[in-house]
């Protein structure tokens, strides 16, 4: 694992903090790659119960780090031709850095401080739950550059704005504060020290049936923009294969006899 993305597992939680802080974890070539190698391993991770994405130094993103980027050609056009490459993905190079967490089996909650710009804001969208400081800055700062915003945005801004507010970001770039972001629908919570609130949360999350919370995420990832059909078949779908396991047993049973659950991974 690079050292420009930590990760950390306790009781369940992964704690995952973007390392480059001297250049308030702005996004060169090697960030995308570590940010993207640090999803797809906590995928796999059956451990791994919740998630918290977070950055070190002053600030949690500020985004792409333009500089780095003119390395990848000899033009900003031959940079950008690097970043839209696809394989045999449905996302490009660029939105699997935002959309793997999206992706991720388990709940990923966001603690932003300090900045959170362009594509560092597009990055905490992806996850499913966001804490923001009261003084921290966040923007869908593409405009300022001439560009639009390509992080897997049209994934996740959709989920949480209306289509105006998300229009009106895009247009401006307006920079936000956490209870601006709140009030915008871009943060959940807004929390002084909102590592600490993200870690409280994921530590209560991890403390709940792994295999309930994973088929939850499941069930609205799937369903949220699909037919009725798709949605209701889904939940039953789910819920027959929940229903009997050790860990469904196991809940019933806990609070029966008030203790704390003993869950398998």
């Amino acid at each position: 694992m690079s050292d420009l993305v930590t990760v950390e597992v306790d009781g369940g939680v992964a704690d995952v903090r973007l390392n480059r802080p001297e250049k308030y974890n702005a996004l060169s070539p090697e960030m995308f790659k570590a940010i993207v190698a640090a999803g797809e391993r906590l995928a796999e991770a059956k451990e791994v119960r919740a998630v918290v994405l977070s950055g070190n130094g002053r600030g949690f993103c500020a985004g792409l780090d333009m500089a780095s980027m003119q390395g990848l050609g000899d033009s900003s056009r031959d940079a950008g031709n690097a970043l839209l490459s696809r394989g045999d993905q449905v996302e490009n190079f660029a939105q699997r850095p935002a959309y793997v967490w999206k992706k991720l089996p388990v709940p990923t909650i966001a603690a932003l401080h300090g900045v959170a710009y362009g594509g560092g804001c597009q990055i905490a969208l992806g996850a499913d739950i966001r804490f923001a400081a009261p003084d921290a800055k966040i923007s869908v700062m593409e405009i300022k550059w001439g560009l639009i915003p390509d992080m897997s945005i049209t994934q996740t801004l959709r989920d949480l704005v209306p289509l105006d507010v998300a229009k009106e970001l895009t247009f401006t770039g307006r920079v936000l504060n956490g209870e601006q972001a709140r009030q915008a629908g871009l943060v959940t919570h807004v929390a002084d020290d909102p590592h600490a609130a993200a870690m409280e949360l994921a530590r209560e999350i991890a403390g709940k049936s792994p295999d309930a919370v994973r088929a939850g995420k499941d069930l609205f990832e799937t369903s949220w923009h699909a037919d009725a059909r798709t949605g209701l078949e889904l939940e039953a779908a789910l819920q027959r294969k929940l229903i009997g396991t050790p860990n469904q047993v196991e809940a019933v049973r806990s609070n029966f006899e008030k203790r704390p659950p003993e869950f398998n991974d």
